[in-house]
């Protein structure tokens, strides 16, 4: 079983994302506060299990969870502040709604949850600057492999990707010939042949190279 905790606070979230490195549809964050006693053998890295168990894990971790929170940073917010920096959004978006608010916060990654705060964006959610303060006061540590490492941190990445796979699924039926059901927006064969041949949606992420030759499309 994975461990339970990093720090010595109880109110310990952890928090991780799906799908940045699709073509399509949004990234997704998740955020979850677990019970001291929480206990799972099957939990782990969302990569690592099966869609069956993930979706049997789902209903677990939000009963069992103090708390939890998703959050989707859709591609015209990807395309305008990076992948990287959406990414790190979804989750500190995650953060602030969290109810209660964590003592200390754990992120799958390398890279520190409030590295950067406030960014001037268009698109999605601003954050107040009480917001910003907010997050600056909460310390946090990111841990390489952390989803496969903290019970805590592979939930929210089984959040993350169970509601990922729930939206995708669902504008699948407004474009059938991407077959986001399938390939969830990642850069397949298929999808990229569909690209080619469809041209572009309002679901895909302008600023990624769709085609192996980036070919100018038609939006």
């Amino acid at each position: 079983m994975l461990l339970t905790n990093f720090s010595s606070f109880i109110l310990e979230t952890g928090t991780d994302e799906a799908g940045r490195g699709c073509l399509a549809g949004p990234v997704t964050a998740a955020a979850v506060i677990l019970p001291a006693d929480f206990e799972n053998a099957i939990l782990n890295d969302s990569k690592q299990l099966s869609e069956k168990v993930r979706e049997k894990l789902r209903p677990v971790i939000e009963e069992q969870a103090l708390c939890f929170a998703v959050t989707h940073l859709h591609p015209k917010e990807i395309d305008e502040i990076n992948i990287l920096n959406a990414s790190m959004k979804g989750m500190q978006e995650c953060v602030l709604k969290l109810n209660p608010i964590p003592e200390f916060i754990i992120v799958d990654g390398n890279r520190a949850l409030n590295a950067k705060l406030g960014l001037k964006n268009t698109f999605g959610k601003r954050f107040t600057k009480e917001e910003i303060e907010l997050l600056k006061s909460i310390p946090n540590q990111s841990i390489i492999k952390g989803d496969s490492k903290y019970l805590s941190i592979a939930a929210a990445s089984v959040l993350a990707k169970t509601y990922r796979d729930e939206y995708m699924n669902k504008i699948h039926e407004e474009f059938p010939m991407y077959n986001w059901k399938q390939n969830k927006g990642y850069p397949t064969k298929e999808h990229r042949e569909a690209i080619r041949k469809y041209g572009t949606t309002k679901y895909h992420r302008m600023s990624f190279r769709l085609l192996p030759e980036q070919l100018k499309l038609e939006i």
